[in-house]
C-alpha cells in the first residue's frame, strides 16, 4: 500500500471513530434529556397533587364554617359508609391543649375531707382548691362524706372526672391523687395536724392562721370543709377561681354525663319541661321538724328517725310554728296549687328531681292531677341504666343536677344546697329561668285560700305578682355585715364571674 493509500486509509479510520464517538455522546445526551423530562413531570404531577389536596383541606375548612350551606345541593362523592367513617372520627374527643403548670414554692400538703350531701361537698371542694392555691399549697383529691344520712360509699372519681378536675386547674394549683410516699408515711406514723377551719372565713383567716400550720406540720387535714370560706369580702380573683373550679373544673363522669344527655335528649324531643326539686323526703322531713299534712303514725315516725340521729341538733320542733316561718319545703299539694297558679302549662313534662317521695303515690296524687305528665329518671330510662350508680345517693343526684341545669324551668320546694348551686349554675348560663319560691308567703296564701278567703283569681295574681322579680334574673348578692348566714349565698349568685345582661343590677 502506498503512502496516499495508508493515509487515505487512517483518515476514514480517524472519521469512524470520530462518527461512532459523536453518535455515543448524542446517545448519552438523549438519554439525559429523557431522563430530565420523566424527572420534571414527576415534579409537576406532584406539585399538582399538592395543590389539588390543599383546595380540598381548605373546602373542608369552610365547610365546617359554613355548614352546609356552601355545598347545598352538591352531589355527594361519599358512600353511606364513608359518612359513618367521617361522622365516628368526628365524635372521637378532641384534643384539648392543657394550661400551663404553675410553678410555685411548695408550703405543704393540704388533704381535705368534705361533708354532707352532693352539692354540699361541691361548694366545699370549691373553696379548698381556692384556699389551696393562695397558701401555695399541694391538694390532695378531696375525700368524700361517706357517713352521712345517705352513706355513699362513692369516691370522688365514682362521681367527678379526676383527672379532668387536676389538668384543667394545674396552671392554678398542684393537685395530687394521693401523697407523694414519703409524705404518705409521715402521715401514716401521725405526723400531721387536722382540724376543721372556722365557718365564712376570709383569706386573712388562712393566711395567717391556717397556712402557718401547714408550714409547721408539712401535711395539714381540714376534717370538715362546708361553708369554711366567706360569701363576700372576698378579692375578685379569689370568687373568680372559685367559679372556674365550679363550672370548669368539676365535670362529673363520663358515664353520668351521658347518661344525663340522654336524659335531657329523651325529655327534649317531648317539648319543653320543668324540674321539680321536691324535697319532700322522709330525711328532710325529720331533720327539719315538719309534718304538715302527715298522719299520727308518719308523725311519729319522723320523730323517731330524728332521735336517731344524734348529730341533728333540734329534736322538739313544732311543725306548724316552723311551716308557718318558711323553713319548711313544700308539701306536693302545696306545690301543685303554688305551680298551677304561676300559671305553668299543666301538659308541661314534670321532671322530679328527689328521691323517694314520703307518703308515696298518696301524698303525689294532688301533684299529678294537677300534672299528669310527671316523669322522673327511673321512669324515663331503663332499669339496667341506672344499674352503676343504684343505692349511690350522690351519684344519682349528681345526674337530676345535670338535667336540673338544662331545665326550660326549674323550681326548688326548699332552699337546700341542690337548689342553690343549680340556681347559681343557671345565672352562668345565661339566667336561665329559675323560680325562687318565697315559702313563707305562700303557705299564708294557701292557707288563706283554702280557708275560703280568696278566690283563685286573687290568690293567682298575688302568687304571680310576688314572684315577678324572682326568676333568676341579675341582682346584687344581699350582703349582711356580721351575719354570713344570713346573707345570700355566693354559690347562687356568683355576680363576679357572671356576663351580666343589659338589665340593670337591681337589690331585691
Amino acid at each position: 500500500m502506498c503512502k496516499t493509500d495508508k493515509f487515505l486509509y487512517h483518515r476514514k479510520l480517524w472519521e469512524m471513530k470520530v462518527r461512532l464517538l459523536g453518535e455515543t455522546k448524542v446517545d448519552k445526551l438523549r438519554s439525559s434529556f429523557v431522563s430530565r423530562s420523566r424527572m420534571s413531570l414527576w415534579m409537576i404531577r406532584a406539585v399538582t397533587v399538592l395543590l389539588l389536596w390543599s383546595c380540598f383541606v381548605h373546602l373542608m375548612a369552610l365547610g365546617e364554617m359554613w355548614g352546609p350551606r356552601l355545598f347545598k345541593g352538591w352531589p355527594s362523592c361519599f358512600s353511606q359508609h364513608d359518612l359513618s367513617a367521617v361522622a365516628e372520627m368526628r365524635s372521637l374527643p378532641a384534643k384539648i391543649a392543657l394550661p400551663p403548670k404553675r410553678v410555685y414554692e411548695n408550703n405543704g400538703y393540704l388533704m381535705v375531707s368534705c361533708n354532707g350531701g352532693l352539692n354540699q361537698m361541691r361548694a366545699a371542694i370549691c373553696d379548698m382548691v381556692t384556699v389551696a392555691r393562695f397558701m401555695n399549697v399541694t391538694l390532695v383529691v378531696p375525700e368524700l362524706d361517706k357517713t352521712s344520712f345517705w352513706n355513699d360509699p362513692s369516691e370522688f372519681k365514682d362521681i367527678f372526672d379526676v383527672d379532668h378536675f387536676i389538668t384543667s386547674l394545674r396552671d392554678e394549683v398542684r393537685i395530687l391523687k394521693e401523697l407523694p410516699p414519703r409524705v404518705k408515711k409521715r402521715v401514716e406514723l401521725g405526723m400531721y395536724h387536722a382540724m376543721p377551719p372556722i365557718s365564712w372565713s376570709n383569706m386573712s383567716y388562712y393566711q395567717n392562721q391556717i397556712l402557718p400550720l401547714v408550714k409547721k406540720h408539712k401535711v395539714l387535714h381540714l376534717n370538715k370543709t362546708d361553708s369554711r370560706l366567706a360569701n363576700n369580702g372576698l378579692p375578685v380573683e379569689v370568687q373568680k377561681l372559685r367559679c372556674r373550679v365550679n363550672f370548669n373544673g368539676l365535670k362529673f363522669t363520663p358515664q353520668i354525663e351521658e347518661l344525663g344527655r340522654r336524659v335531657v335528649s329523651i325529655l327534649r324531643e317531648k317539648g319543653p319541661f320543668l324540674v321539680l326539686h321536691l324535697r319532700y323526703e322522709m330525711d328532710m322531713l325529720a331533720f327539719s321538724g315538719c309534718s304538715h299534712g302527715c298522719n299520727p303514725e308518719e308523725e311519729e315516725e319522723l320523730t323517731r328517725m330524728r332521735y336517731a340521729y344524734p348529730w341533728w341538733k333540734e329534736k322538739v320542733i313544732n311543725s306548724e310554728v316552723k311551716r308557718k316561718e318558711g323553713l319548711c319545703p313544700l308539701t306536693p299539694e302545696e306545690t301543685a296549687l303554688t305551680l298551677t297558679a304561676l300559671g305553668i302549662d299543666r301538659n308541661v313534662q314534670l321532671y322530679i328531681a328527689a328521691g323517694e317521695i314520703y307518703g308515696g303515690e298518696r301524698r303525689m296524687k294532688a301533684l299529678t292531677d294537677a300534672f299528669p305528665n310527671v316523669v322522673r329518671k327511673e321512669t324515663l330510662l331503663d332499669s339496667s341504666d341506672l344499674d352503676f350508680c343504684r343505692n349511690h345517693s350522690s351519684q344519682m343526684a349528681a345526674l337530676d343536677y345535670l338535667v336540673a341545669v338544662e331545665s326550660d324551668i326549674f323550681v326548688p320546694t326548699n332552699d337546700g344546697n341542690m337548689a342553690r348551686v343549680v340556681e347559681g349554675h343557671r345565672r352562668f348560663l345565661g339566667f336561665k329561668k329559675t323560680i325562687q319560691l318565697n315559702r313563707k308567703f305562700l303557705v299564708k296564701l294557701i292557707d288563706e285560700y283554702t280557708e275560703g278567703l280568696l278566690t283563685w283569681d286573687v290568690f293567682s295574681s298575688m302568687v304571680k305578682a310576688f314572684h315577678s322579680t324572682r326568676m333568676g334574673s341579675p341582682k346584687r348578692r344581699l350582703v349582711i355585715p356580721n351575719k354570713p348566714k344570713e346573707e345570700d349565698y355566693f354559690y347562687a349568685n356568683p355576680q363576679e364571674c357572671l356576663q351580666l345582661l343589659d338589665e340593670p343590677l337591681r337589690v331585691i
